[in-house]
């Protein structure tokens, strides 16, 4: 398979691409059944594609890292050092830092558990070997934001991260160790068990962002190689879809009937036009559908 080219290249380093039914309407020139968000991470940039096409851009902070959707509308976004709220009209609203600026440290990619937390990972600026971490943010009491876990330590650049349609296994990347790890995961536990799913590339790229559908496939962004695999439960290689940039960094399904599966990438630390559609979003039509996104409880 090979994805199509959605828009021009704008960003230049797309991460994170979201599909939630809450997000836009018909009269705002979205899609009636949802909307594609997603992030110009370095830029701290949220950008949401309009049914005709275009793209709207909000800055949220220094960076932006990830987002998903709030289960009373709006959505929860990691920024540089910590967490924040839009609010369904979309006033922004910045949670306190988790740690100081002088440490290096920023917030890379995340998702929502099936009870309603807020996961995301770190990584170092030097992309130092074992400084990143996975928070977990949990609703409050009567909505908002509650308490902060560290739930994994020891990473270096954490990055996907999806359940799976049960909601009783969880798929992770720690970019530079060239596997999809899964976890066993329940409320009271949280992830536990981690274990190796498979050695992605073995020498062919390293995984970055990733989704799974419906049918528990795991589709997972091969970074520095324009590809996007898609694994099995049991970790057998058995789909790829073919991207005619180098830097595939993540994917999702959208649209109404959740089947096409759109793809971000990036031109970070590639010199302009070295790479002419690097930042552009793309899509394909793969022959099977997502799961819905997974909403933030607070």
């Amino acid at each position: 398979m090979r994805a199509e080219q959605v828009t021009d290249p704008i960003a230049y380093h797309g991460e994170g691409p979201v599909w939630a039914a809450s997000w836009g309407s018909a009269a705002e020139g979205v899609t009636a059944g949802g909307g594609l968000r997603w992030v110009d991470m370095l830029a701290g940039d949220v950008l949401s594609l309009r049914a005709d096409g275009t793209v709207d851009r909000t800055h949220v902070g220094d960076v932006a890292a990830a987002l998903r959707p709030r289960a009373g509308g709006g959505a929860v976004v990691a920024v540089e050092r910590g967490f924040a709220l839009i609010s369904p009209e979309g006033e922004l609203t910045t949670l306190p830092e988790l740690w100081d600026a002088d440490a290096g440290i920023r917030m890379n990619e995340g998702g929502c558990d099936p009870d309603g937390r807020f996961h995301c990972g770190t990584m170092a600026y030097a992309k130092t070997p074992g400084a990143a971490n996975l928070y977990r943010l949990a609703p409050g009491p009567d909505g908002g934001a509650g308490e902060v876990d560290v739930v994994l330590t020891d990473a270096t650049t954490s990055n996907g991260l999806e359940w799976s349609p049960d909601g009783t296994r969880a798929y992770y990347n720690d970019t530079p160790t060239r596997q999809v790890a899964v976890f066993d995961y329940s409320r009271e536990e949280g992830l536990t068990n981690r274990r190796v799913l498979v050695d992605v590339l073995d020498g062919e790229g390293k995984p970055d962002g990733l989704t799974v559908d419906a049918e528990g496939g795991i589709w997972v962004a091969v970074i520095s190689h324009g590809r996007i695999h898609r694994y099995t439960p049991e970790g057998t290689l058995d789909e790829v879809v073919e991207v005619p940039v180098q830097k595939t960094t993540a994917c999702t399904f959208g649209g109404d009937d959740l089947g096409t599966l759109y793809i971000t990438t990036s031109w970070e630390n590639l010199e302009r036009g070295e790479d002419p559609l690097a930042g552009a979003l793309f899509a394909v039509r793969p022959g099977v559908t997502g799961l819905p996104a997974r909403p933030f409880a607070g």
